[in-house]
């Protein structure tokens, strides 16, 4: 028997859309949302297709956000079935994005058909946020979107992005902030020269070295109840000229901080300045922040709106987690939006053969579904 969540989810998947391009997918999603009272809008920044569609006049705007561009597959020859060809074996759909995330985005657009269906009249406005520049540079995504959405006006009061949040089973555990991301690139200078004239070059590796085990020692914090203590990784190390009897002239190094609420974007910048100066150090550095951390509190309606729908459906109630990389909702919650993040398993997303379980797929719809009655009975006790 067939399922309106699955058939939508494999006809996207077999649409290449490797990031930025789109492959028309969501025009699919708009043909599903018009019949249904959405105002549609196709939102074209640079070479990135995005999806605005908004439904309702009045009340809280509840937005669903996704992505419909994926990454690369990688090598073809090692899937067990062509990715795109969205192949059901086993009770799993295989395909690049079935997990991260196509089948969220047809999860939503079923849940949406169906609540719409019994209350045809909601209580709150909904809305479509969904972008083909997610997993790329995400510059003329979500984030010109929501630029777009401020000059007109419009603003986000709750948003659940589709990001496969799940660990080990569907729904146990949802996303209720991300740490911040800011990668730096330095360079450290020194003067090239031969190996057994060192006296007549400047070996940026050595001065560098006192500098890099201080740097990777601090302890930025110490995390708080909802967030790890902030990390600092180094990503890549680089000089020399290949020979081995070249002192090189530059270092050239790049890393990368997952920072919580307890550090700011500052704090970072000027520690680590105040550090290179400190050991006497030449250098080029430049910043480059990804998002800062955001996090949604239980005070507000989304919070305990998730945890209602999943344990309505499941029987259990999902863990709250601030774990994983960046996302989307690090545009969407600035606006002041709650943002919560609630999908499909993440054990194989970016992986050879991605899938996700046909069943799971159907749950979230379910899930996704209770959420929307959740939500509206809130707007309904706005309303007094």
């Amino acid at each position: 028997m067939t399922d309106r969540t699955v058939d939508l989810a494999r006809d996207l998947i077999r649409r290449p859309s490797v990031t930025p391009d789109d492959q028309g997918c969501q025009a699919m999603i708009a043909g599903r949302l018009a019949p249904l009272g959405f105002a549609i809008e196709s939102l074209r920044f640079e070479a990135v297709d995005n999806l605005w569609a908004i439904r309702g006049q009045q009340g809280p705007l509840f937005v669903f956000a996704g992505h419909t561009d994926v990454v690369p597959t990688g090598e073809v020859s090692r899937w067990t079935y062509p990715p795109f060809a969205a192949v059901l074996h086993d009770g799993q759909l295989y395909g690049r994005g079935a997990a991260d995330m196509k089948g969220s985005v047809a999860a939503f657009t079923t849940a949406v058909a169906r609540f719409l269906a019994r209350e045809p009249e909601p209580a709150f406005r909904l809305g479509f946020l969904i972008t083909s520049d997610e997993e790329g540079p995400a510059q003329h995504g979500t984030k010109r979107v929501i630029q777009w959405l401020r000059e007109k006006g419009v603003s986000i009061d709750w948003c659940l992005v589709g990001e496969p949040s799940s660990r080990n089973r569907l729904g146990d555990e949802f996303k209720i902030g991300r740490r911040g991301s800011l990668t730096a690139n330095l360079v450290i200078e020194g003067r090239q020269g031969h190996v057994a004239y060192p006296h007549l070059a400047d070996n940026p590796v050595h001065r560098a070295a006192p500098f890099l085990a201080e740097l990777v020692a601090i302890e930025w914090d110490q995390g708080n109840a909802h967030f790890p203590p902030t990390s600092l990784q180094i990503a890549n190390l680089q000089a020399g000229t290949g020979a081995n009897n070249v002192i090189p002239g530059e270092l050239s190094l790049q890393f990368n901080l997952r920072f919580n609420t307890e550090t700011s974007v500052e704090t970072i910048e000027t520690r680590v300045e105040e550090l290179l100066d400190r050991h006497g150090l030449a250098y080029r550095l430049d910043w480059q922040l990804s998002g800062v951390p955001f996090l949604t509190r239980d005070d507000g309606p989304m919070v305990g709106a998730v945890e209602r729908a999943v344990e309505g459906v499941l029987g259990s109630a999902p863990t709250p987690s601030t774990a994983g990389g960046t996302s989307d909702g690090r545009f969407i919650a600035p606006t002041g939006a709650q943002v919560i993040e609630l999908g499909p398993l993440n054990a194989t997303i970016h992986q050879i053969d991605e899938h996700v379980a046909v069943e799971d797929l159907k749950t979230l719809s379910v899930i996704y579904e209770r959420l929307l009655d959740e939500l509206n009975a809130e707007a309904r006790g706005l309303r007094g």
